[in-house]
């Protein structure tokens, strides 16, 4: 096969895929003169909350804000107090974290399992103190994390359940998409994001009406109505255009995430490369925002394939605990943590993908000799 390029997210074929719909969405935006709280954003709340299943869906700036927010709302209506632990898997991307520390709550870190690189269920019961009210679980790499017995715990201790779904839009945990398992959840809209806006823009989903009515004050400056502020509030609000983008691609969302399936099906059948470990999965859905292997030559087996065209990232280089913002972690020992960090590398797994370069992909892999 002859040499190829394979970039490892092409933005720009990949909003090609329905370029006409989204620049007639947001040619209709700039017509209209309204860009920002208008019928738009409110369209995409009620399609993504009928897609979640989902009673409301409370847009706002990004996936940080939209976590961060839920965590405020819950101070704000006294389900959670400032010193109060949150337990969150420790190989999650940063912001996970920073949504706990930034209201000033205690991120309690739990190490992974490393046959799904989830939160390990197992590990959480001990992991709760008196203190403990709220379990953060992270879909990462598009995969459910969620389990019956997660939320057995929460049940028994009386725990808040927050689902980070930055990287699963349209997963399922049977009947039931991530987003709607939990009491609140929050969303990433971030461009490289199963779907994703052509800018920033984040999401909470939630049955509860009264922390929708929280978020969305929280939101808005802490007003709740022209000039009048009951809360400390912040300005984190997604715009007209961003809205009218996301309701034209969430339309195909479902197709491009079982394209993706397709395509880690492919991986799976034709990566034969002893350097590499190929994740196992528990059985729940998985919308492959990041096709992950691991290889303890990692740096190496990247240089090889960049060396035969193919673009691949690293989901993370530096776990959360040894990140200089978390010095006061840096002590800390969580070796399956650490190991995912030092091993893992993503492959190219994105619906504009064609099987040549699939194929092309998999033969570069099973081609590296170190």
């Amino acid at each position: 096969m002859e040499n190829m390029k394979i970039d490892y997210l092409p933005l720009k074929r990949i909003t090609a895929m329905h370029g006409v719909e989204i620049s007639e969405a947001v040619q209709q935006v700039v017509d209209s003169g309204w860009y920002l709280q208008g019928k738009a954003v409110q369209g995409f709340e009620s399609e993504y909350a009928r897609y979640i299943g989902s009673c409301h869906c409370v847009s706002c700036g990004n996936g940080l804000d939209a976590l961060s927010l839920i965590f405020r709302s819950y101070i704000e209506l006294g389900r959670l107090n400032e010193g109060d632990e949150v337990i969150v898997p420790a190989n999650t991307y940063i912001a996970s974290i920073l949504s706990i520390t930034e209201n000033r709550l205690t991120p309690v870190l739990v190490e992974p399992d490393m046959n799904t690189l989830q939160i390990d269920d197992r590990l959480i019961e001990a992991a709760i103190t008196p203190r403990t009210r709220a379990i953060l679980v992270v879909h990462l790499y598009g995969q459910c994390a969620y389990t019956d017995y997660m939320g057995e715990l929460c049940r028994k201790y009386g725990l808040l359940l927050v689902e980070d779904n930055a990287q699963a839009h349209g997963c399922r945990f049977g009947n039931h998409r991530t987003g709607s398992l939990g009491n609140a959840a929050a969303h990433s809209f971030y461009p490289g994001k199963n779907l994703g806006a052509l800018g920033d823009a984040g999401a909470v989903t939630t049955d509860d009406e009264l922390l929708a009515q929280t978020v969305r004050t929280i939101a808005n400056y802490g007003s709740s109505r022209k000039y009048v502020f009951p809360y400390r509030g912040r300005n984190s609000r997604m715009d007209e255009i961003q809205a009218a983008v996301l309701s034209v691609k969430l339309k195909y969302l479902d197709a491009d995430n079982n394209r993706r399936r397709k395509i880690a099906g492919a991986y799976r059948e034709k990566i034969a490369q002893p350097l590499v470990c190929l994740p196992r999965f528990n059985g729940n859905d998985n919308v492959y925002h990041i096709f992950p292997i691991l290889a303890e030559r990692r740096d190496e087996l990247q240089a090889a394939l960049r060396e035969d065209g193919v673009q691949t990232i690293i989901h993370y280089p530096i776990p959360p605990h040894r990140q200089e913002a978390y010095r006061e972690w840096n002590g800390r020992s969580l070796p399956l943590t650490e190991q995912i960090h030092r091993q893992e590398l993503s492959l190219p797994c994105h619906q504009a993908m064609t099987e040549e370069e699939i194929s092309y992909v998999a033969e570069a892999v099973n081609r590296v000799v170190l």
